[in-house]
């Protein structure tokens, strides 16, 4: 429960990571955006003014300030490219270029930029359009009188409050993911703690009904064995067994629900390659009963860190998956590449291409099974162990051929 709830804090903060993002994206789009806007419109005035900036109707409109831009470019007020103070205020250079491509200096109204960098500046971009140069500067390219003007205005100054707002944007979503982080640390404790509840108490009554049952069918294979000893065995007493068989292993499957969880496994250096053979051997008289023809490819010398139980868990269920599913032949390998152990158990199998993830989820079973009634538990264990061991865990079925890998 306790991976429940960092995946449920995780899961939250990306998804208010990316939310946030998008949010201060699109704001700030729109903010570089009207910028450029703002600076194209003082561009196209200039170049309808030859290259100099300057508006026959400034001074009807300059002593009334009541008008503000908002979308409407005919109105003068006192902010933005429309402002009576922008022809006083504003920094750029035009520069036009005839046929034969010499330089005549229209306008030079910029100390950034000395004249013959503004000149060779302008050159390089008379066969541009329109955009940005150098970061803040904004440049138009346009004819007229069959010449070639490039007008580039300094944007520095007013493009200083949008970079603000992004860093401010960057900053205060850092400090909101953190902010929101601990929330959610907080309220996701509170939040799991009847589900954690919930979750001890039925480990508690798995482990009771496990100690509850291993009593009575104790004593029912004891009298088993009691009655063929005096009578031999029979059709009856052969089924006892079956059931009693199959409910003590039902019982092992319950109670390993709740065994493998990190915190509670031992980790130990593990020469799993031995484990591996061991397990092997006992399982080769099931699977020549079955008829099943198997095969293996177990490197020498492969060590892990991790719990024995939990390997031997492991190799044993997939013998015995393969003994469930496989038509006629089986294959297990072992092998280290690089820095990963791999494990891969494959069989021929009549179930469709593709993946099939979900036979590690509890209580699945497939169609195909050779073994029916099973409880659908063993490579939900796998799984679980896999991860607890750091590793991944896939299932796929390709052109006839189940493939179960493990990576550890």
């Amino acid at each position: 429960m306790n991976k429940v709830r960092k995946k449920f804090v995780l899961y939250a903060e990306i998804s208010v990571f990316v939310l946030l993002t998008v949010l201060l994206a699109v704001i700030n789009m729109i903010n570089f955006t009207m910028a450029g806007e703002d600076a194209d419109r003082i561009t196209e005035a200039i170049s309808k003014s030859s290259g100099n900036f300057f508006k026959d109707d400034m001074k009807e409109k300059s002593d009334d300030t009541r008008f503000y831009r908002f979308g409407n470019r005919d109105r003068i007020g006192p902010m933005g490219p429309d402002s009576p103070e922008m022809n006083a205020s504003l920094r750029y250079f035009t520069y036009a270029f005839d046929s034969s491509g010499n330089a005549e200096k229209i306008e030079y109204r910029i100390s950034a930029v000395s004249e013959s960098d503004a000149e060779l500046w302008a050159k390089s971009l008379q066969n541009e359009d329109i955009g940005w140069t150098n970061v803040t500067y904004r440049y138009r390219v346009y004819e007229k009188n069959d010449k070639t003007y490039v007008t580039v205005i300094d944007q520095g100054r007013e493009l200083l409050p949008s970079y603000r707002i992004l860093i401010i944007s960057v900053c205060g979503e850092a400090a909101f993911l953190l902010l929101s982080f601990l929330i959610l640390m907080f309220v996701g404790k509170r939040l799991f703690k009847q589900f954690e509840e919930a979750d001890r108490k039925q480990k508690r009554f798995i482990a009771k009904i496990e100690s509850e049952f291993k009593m009575p069918l104790t004593i029912i294979n004891a009298n088993t064995e009691v009655i063929e000893k005096v009578n031999g065995s029979n059709d009856q007493t052969n089924s006892i067994n079956k059931q009693v068989r199959k409910m003590t292993k039902l019982v092992k499957h319950l109670s390993a629900l709740s065994v493998f969880e990190e915190k509670d496994m031992s980790v130990a250096n593990l020469d799993i390659s031995t484990i591996f053979n061991v397990m092997i051997d006992t399982k080769k008289s099931e699977f020549e009963a079955k008829k099943i023809q198997l095969s293996f490819t177990i490197e020498p010398d492969i060590k892990i860190k991790g719990d024995e139980k939990a390997m031997k868990k492991i190799f044993d269920e997939l013998t015995e998956n393969s003994l469930k599913y496989a038509v006629s032949n089986a294959e297990f390998e072992l092998k280290k590449q690089k820095d990963r152990i791999i494990i891969r158990q494959t069989n021929d199998t009549d179930l469709p291409n593709g993946s099939i993830d979900q036979i590690f989820d509890r209580f699945t079973t497939l169609e195909n099974a050779r073994i029916p009634s099973t409880a659908g538990l063993g490579l939900s264990y796998v799984k679980d162990i896999v991860k607890a061991h750091n590793g991944r865990v896939s299932a796929k079925v390709n052109n006839g051929l189940f493939t179960l890998q493990i990576d550890l």
